[in-house]
């Protein structure tokens, strides 16, 4: 006896016997409650603290990492326009390294508003006077520049020294 079947996957009609009926329907039914993307709500979202120490790493390599786990691009329930992201704490920020001549070639611009005052800084000149802005402006820079973005900038906390206040977070140390 031959019986026609309908499958919705290819709009084909196949024919087959009904000793495979029950084979077919096993191999070609598509569960569409699985197929569903999943939006993260605040409810969903569970934060922790996390510690990456910023000694003899490189400044571009540790502001991706720190970036991403501000985001929470290291979770299955990332969702883009939420902060799913965890709370990070950089020490050692005093320690990180450029590579190459960039303590002495790379220049940071800042201008106050009125004609012909634009300033630049060298990066070794802005380590001697703040130690955590080289890192804090890199994560910075690739973060989203919208207002989740900044919402995301005040989860990171970053100390010049070893010695940070959030011991009762009990943060866990991520190594790379």
């Amino acid at each position: 006896m031959v019986l026609i079947y309908y499958c919705k996957l290819n709009q084909i009609l196949i024919f087959c016997e009904t000793s495979i009926k029950s084979n077919f329907q096993t191999r070609f039914t598509v569960n569409t409650n699985s197929y569903k993307t999943f939006s993260a709500t605040p409810t969903d979202i569970d934060k922790k603290w996390v510690l990456f120490d910023a000694e003899g790493q490189s400044l571009g390599r540790l502001a991706s990492r720190v970036a991403g786990y501000l985001r929470g691009k290291h979770k299955p329930e990332f969702t883009p326009h939420m902060d799913t992201g965890d709370n990070v704490i950089v020490i050692n920020a005093e320690k990180v390294k450029l590579t190459g001549k960039k303590m002495q070639q790379k220049k940071y611009f800042r201008h106050s508003g009125y004609p012909g005052s634009e300033s630049f800084t060298t990066a070794e000149e802005m380590m001697e006077k703040d130690p955590t802005f080289l890192t804090k402006n890199a994560v910075k820079g690739m973060l989203p520049k919208n207002k989740l973005g900044r919402k995301l900038l005040t989860n990171l906390r970053i100390y010049a020294g070893a010695v940070h206040p959030h011991e009762a977070q009990q943060p866990e140390k991520i190594d790379f």
